[in-house]
């Protein structure tokens, strides 16, 4: 037993609650729980019940042993002189309270108790995954739905920063966080500092000229130093220099990596293609937010890297044709990762839910992502095949799995509720 979750059994009503007795012998009877409290003091608040007939309306605190109210002293703590009833799993020692103890120990399924247990204990892929089967699709629905709107408000958050930053630029804030996308995971520090280093302002006087603004993204990310043979970076070059002198432009301090990437995602193709549709875009967020559809997003961010760079996958170096565009799951990234995230937090930020909806809607129509994650959870039998699917198990995994945050998921408490067993 733990105190969360007898604040849990506690909180969900998990055990029998019928004749039940104080440790004084007194009839008790539980008007109403109370409301968890996740502040300081007592741990359920606002709590109404009757004790033989007298009606008591304060708070509940929980320990797993009655000696712990004298061992966390709260006897001198004024945060607790409102407590009305004492409820422990065990009561191991009389207390002299002017409040009632209530024992709970012989009252909750023991058959609760041991699924608690082995969800708490297991080295499976998931607590439930032997389990999960069980879970209706109804319960499932409405989990995902929560779980893919929590992990867009925790990246409303970055958002809203990235906006604090720039004195409320939606624009850039979009620029910063879509060449963050570009870099992928490896470099994606670098390549936001690139696209901080380069505000829209400078890049919309020489988005008309593709080499030019390839010049200011290869410059800035250090990869026009080297001695070159081939005409093409020689004049990446010489652009760059003359613009980083007007400019007085530094170039970032963080490094690219190449190292086990496949070349199509080396970052100098990804910078060719950001290059590639900076030249082709104009106010791209607006675009994006007007945008009717998710064909119609993405036909925007369908681009490819110019001529150059279907014979190389670095400067200099020449290789066999292959033409660079984006590619669907690339393209399929950027809208999950940052035209989906973005999208919801303007909508949050303006209280527009039709925009928020519009988003939410886009993942559904969205590719799911593959991975580690929710090929594990496929082969437990649970579905991967939406944009929206592969988010809400990512955030499942992550944020509740892995930390065995069982009593707060939806699965978890469908699966600890008392059923067949009749609890005693």
């Amino acid at each position: 037993m733990t105190e969360r979750l007898l604040q849990y059994i506690w909180q969900m009503q998990y055990y029998n609650r019928n004749q039940l007795v104080t440790a004084d012998g007194e009839q008790l009877l539980i008007i109403h729980p109370g409301t968890l409290n996740t502040n300081q003091g007592p741990d359920f608040n606002d709590a109404k019940i009757k004790v033989n007939n007298t009606l008591w309306a304060g708070n509940i605190e929980l320990h797993l042993l009655s000696s712990d109210w004298n061992a966390h002293g709260h006897s001198a703590d004024q945060n607790y002189q409102n407590v009305i009833l004492h409820v422990v799993w065990q009561d191991d020692l009389p207390l002299q309270v002017p409040f009632p103890v209530l024992e709970l120990q012989s009252k909750v399924s023991k058959m609760m108790l041991a699924r608690f247990d082995e969800l708490m204990n297991t080295s499976r892929f998931i607590a439930c995954e032997n389990m999960i089967g069980q879970v209706p699709d109804l319960v499932w629905t409405s989990w995902k739905t929560r779980l893919v709107v929590e992990r867009l408000q925790r990246k409303t958050a970055v958002v809203i920063d990235y906006l604090q930053q720039n004195n409320q630029h939606w624009e850039e804030t979009f620029w910063w966080m879509i060449a963050r996308n570009f870099g992928s995971t490896v470099n994606s520090d670098a390549f936001e500092k690139i696209a901080r280093s380069l505000p829209l302002r400078l890049l919309a006087k020489h988005k008309h000229q593709l080499h030019q603004a390839e010049a200011l993204l290869f410059g800035q990310a250090g990869l026009l130093e080297n001695e070159f043979q081939e005409s093409y970076p020689l004049l990446l070059q010489k652009e760059y220099r003359f613009y980083k002198k007007k400019y007085q432009l530094k170039p970032v301090s963080l490094p690219l990596y190449f190292l086990r990437m496949r070349p199509s995602n080396f970052p100098t193709i990804r910078l060719a293609q950001l290059s590639m549709l900076i030249h082709h875009s104009s106010h791209l967020f607006s675009l994006i937010k007007e945008a009717s559809g998710l064909p119609e997003v993405i036909k925007l961010l369908d681009v490819k890297a110019n001529d150059y760079w279907h014979y190389h996958y670095r400067l200099g170096e020449p290789s066999a044709y292959r033409e660079k565009n984006l590619g669907e799951q690339t393209i399929h990234s950027i809208i999950i990762n940052t035209v989906v995230p973005i999208l919801f937090a303007f909508g949050h930020y303006h209280q527009d839910e039709a925009l928020k909806e519009k988003a939410l809607n886009w993942l559904q129509h969205a590719k799911a992502e593959k991975n580690n994650i929710t090929r594990g959870f496929q082969l437990v039998g649970i579905k991967n095949d939406t944009a929206f699917d592969s988010q809400a198990l990512l955030q499942l995994k992550n944020l509740y799995c892995m930390h065995r945050r069982c009593l707060e998921c939806a699965v978890g408490n469908k699966l600890l509720r008392p059923q067949k067993e009749p609890i005693p």
